[in-house]
């Protein structure tokens, strides 16, 4: 039997590169395989889904969700941990790691779906990635075909019409709140990469390679973007800070992507899912509308387990009491 893990993932995939930065930084034994038409009978043969990432441990199990896949490998190699020791400081890394796979999701793909540039861009660098093999001639129409029906699925994300301002608008914010926080330290908490680094960056990272996001990243946020350098592989560098020396500019990332954004959307979309029909919600003075989604009600429920866990913590509920978070994970 293997003592290598296999990693079943794709470039162009955020939640696929998030798992890899992570064996990468825990120098866990592990191959990359992209899945392509070499790779899909392999895939196969343990996907429940048609989902990536898929891993395959050494003992055969499959695992399709980033964040329990993470937190699984994370309980068998747990050195160096990911996990900060203060229990404030490692629940806010939860909460952030929520954050970046279900709010960073909607910047990735908004962006990559919502102009033809980026259109253009991104379906392409899919066909190359996962059709290598497909002859130079039939590669525009392919991309063509991808973008066509991605398009059509980013409602998923929450992106239409009447919030596609309030996303680009978060992402710049978002970004410029982060320019200022990691132009201080290399890692969202310290000089280590934490729990939430890697499921922001996946999101980031993604968003980077596409032209309109990627092109604000670059004129406005040059610590970011050593940070998504610095993330495709990791290393520790020193230990993680305590929350009340990351707080001056963490704490307003926070107040400003969960308490008013991540947090009150995501409780709406778990009311929405009762009636199943699309809802409206005020999300920092702006209506945000979309049809609900069953998926993000799963995370909701996830980090306020997490919450339940540590509620008795005094210092943490002054945080998110401070941060307007507190109210949506006392459900």
């Amino acid at each position: 039997m293997s003592s290598i893990y296999r990693l079943f993932g794709a470039e162009n995939s955020p939640f696929s590169v998030k798992v890899r930065s992570y064996f990468r930084y825990k120098a866990i034994p592990h191959e990359w395989i992209v899945r392509d038409g070499n790779s899909m009978a392999a895939f196969q043969q343990y996907a429940k889904l048609p989902l990536i990432p898929l891993l395959v441990t050494p003992d055969d199990e499959a695992f399709q969700d980033s964040t329990p896949m993470i937190e699984r490998i994370e309980s068998l190699h747990p050195n160096p941990s990911i996990h900060p020791e203060d229990e404030t400081t490692a629940f806010m890394s939860a909460l952030l790691e929520e954050f970046g796979d279900e709010w960073g999701n909607k910047w990735m793909l908004h962006f990559r779906w919502a102009r033809e540039a980026d259109q253009v861009a991104a379906s392409r660098r899919l066909v190359d990635e996962m059709m290598p093999e497909l002859p130079e001639e039939k590669r525009v129409g392919m991309a063509q075909g991808i973008a066509e029906r991605m398009i059509g699925r980013v409602w998923f994300v929450g992106s239409n019409q009447k919030t596609a301002a309030q996303i680009e608008d978060s992402w710049e914010q978002g970004l410029a709140l982060l320019e200022d926080h990691l132009a201080r330290r290399p890692f969202l908490f310290g000089r280590r990469p934490a729990f939430a680094d890697f499921a922001l960056w996946g999101q980031i990272y993604n968003a980077s390679l596409d032209p309109t996001p990627g092109g604000i990243l670059r004129q406005n946020a040059p610590s970011v973007l050593e940070w998504v350098n610095r993330m495709l592989e990791p290393k520790s560098g020193g230990d993680f800070e305590g929350w009340p020396s990351l707080a001056p500019t963490l704490a307003p990332f926070v107040k400003a992507m969960c308490g008013d954004l991540f947090l009150p959307w995501s409780d709406a979309n778990a009311k929405a899912l009762v009636t199943g029909e699309e809802y409206e919600v005020e999300l920092d003075g702006r209506i945000w509308t979309q049809k609900p989604v069953k998926y993000q009600a799963k995370s909701l429920i996830a980090i306020r387990k997490k919450y339940a866990a540590v509620s008795g913590n005094v210092e943490l509920n002054q945080v998110l009491e401070a941060a307007g978070c507190l109210r949506w994970l006392r459900h």
